[in-house]
């Protein structure tokens, strides 16, 4: 839950700033782009509701992705051992932030919005931006306690 939360909260802080200080968008923009995976084009049109619904997914997406992470440090000893090496955490993260953002934006997110994916220097700033705002929180907040179901 924390990893889901933690995650949620400072991706989105992360994107919201991007969009708006540098792509010169807005929040409610972002998250009703967001939305458009689900719902086409039109949830640019939804207003608040879509932008909720925008909010709603992001931190889904977040917990997902915490679960998937949970899962994958309780069945792979050798995350395990990484994450228990020096400066685990952060390698450990420098993997699974950007691994994260491959899935969604080259499987997920062209299957579910039908559109195909556009590798361009946004990209690459969010490839690089989920170390830090993606992986750290879903790593650091969860390690211990899935150490510690894992026995170790």
């Amino acid at each position: 839950m924390r990893a889901g939360l933690l995650t949620g909260v400072v991706d989105g802080l992360f994107s919201s700033l991007l969009s708006v200080l540098a792509y010169r968008s807005t929040v409610s923009r972002l998250f009703q782009g967001v939305a458009s995976v689900l719902l086409g084009p039109e949830a640019f049109n939804g207003g608040i509701r879509t932008v909720a619904l925008g909010v709603l997914m992001h931190f889904g997406v977040a917990f997902g992705w915490s679960a998937v992470f949970l899962f994958l440090v309780l069945r792979l000893p050798w995350v395990r051992a990484l994450l228990a090496s020096p400066y685990g955490v952060v390698k450990v993260a420098a993997l699974y932030g950007p691994l994260i953002w491959m899935v969604m934006s080259l499987a997920v997110i062209p299957i579910l919005g039908d559109r195909p994916p556009a590798i361009t220097y946004r990209w690459w700033i969010q490839w690089f931006g989920h170390i830090p705002f993606v992986g750290i929180p879903i790593v650091a907040s969860s390690v211990r306690g899935a150490l510690r179901a894992a026995g170790e």
